[in-house]
């Protein structure tokens, strides 16, 4: 009986470290924590023409912890703003770290940090280690939004260290279907309301009878002032 090729190459150890390349070319860790990664909680980004928002499922599974400890939706900077799906604590790392990096450049250079910048940063960090001995990759992807001056970005970094610019992107649990969704409706002359709207049907057509508008999390930045805002469960609906 012949075995599965992923099963020869975990005995022949070529999943022990991050470093070795399967004859195949893949790094199996790096592919190990993309599985991760679709495990997460699902986000939704989206760059409109008045401005760039992000909505998140907050995943609330117990009932004893206190949602205002819940918030998968970060503030990098006043005018920044990142989600994350995957492992929380290794996307907390890499949040801190992009939040001090924009700290940084205002210090230095009394000006606002560009959305990219900080995206280049991490994906640096990432791509650090899946190729260094006695580390893991770390097992998530983030997705960054902001203004750049009066233009709004949006990012996601995956977990080998690459990043793409998009007008609309989902990470987490059935990012392929949402992805889908987003292809047949998202249009550039959408405006942030109509945006959330879109993102709203997606989020309850990908997860049917789980769908809960309470259950979601909602951060938005508009161009005419460059400021967070944001509203959860039925607020979203009065944006």
């Amino acid at each position: 009986m012949d075995i599965p090729t992923d099963i020869q190459h975990q005995a022949m150890g070529y999943d022990r470290t991050a470093t070795m390349f399967s004859p195949e070319g893949h790094l199996l860790q790096v592919e190990y924590a993309e599985k991760a990664v679709r495990l997460g909680i699902s986000s939704i980004g989206m760059v409109c023409t008045d401005g760039v928002f992000i909505i998140a499922d907050k995943r609330i599974i117990d009932i004893l912890v206190a949602l205002t400890s819940v918030n998968r939706i970060h503030e990098i900077d006043e005018h920044i703003i990142a989600s994350s799906a995957g492992i929380g604590s290794d996307a907390r790392v890499l949040i801190e770290r992009a939040q001090v990096l924009a700290q940084q450049h205002r210090v230095t250079y009394d000006s606002s940090v560009e959305p990219e910048l900080i995206m280049k940063d991490i994906a640096n960090i990432k791509q650090q280690f899946s190729q260094y001995g006695g580390a893991r990759p770390f097992g998530v992807s983030l997705m960054i939004a902001g203004i750049n001056g009066k233009k709004p970005e949006l990012y996601t970094s995956d977990i080998t260290g690459n990043y793409f610019s998009y007008s609309a992107n989902a990470i987490g649990e059935n990012d392929g279907k949402i992805k889908e969704k987003l292809r047949e409706k998202y249009k550039k002359n959408l405006t942030i309301k109509q945006g959330v709207k879109i993102a709203l049907e997606i989020f309850e057509e990908a997860k049917d009878k789980g769908f809960s508008i309470d259950k979601l999390e909602l951060a938005y930045i508009q161009i005419k002032d460059g400021k967070l805002k944001r509203a959860e469960g039925e607020k979203i609906k009065e944006i």
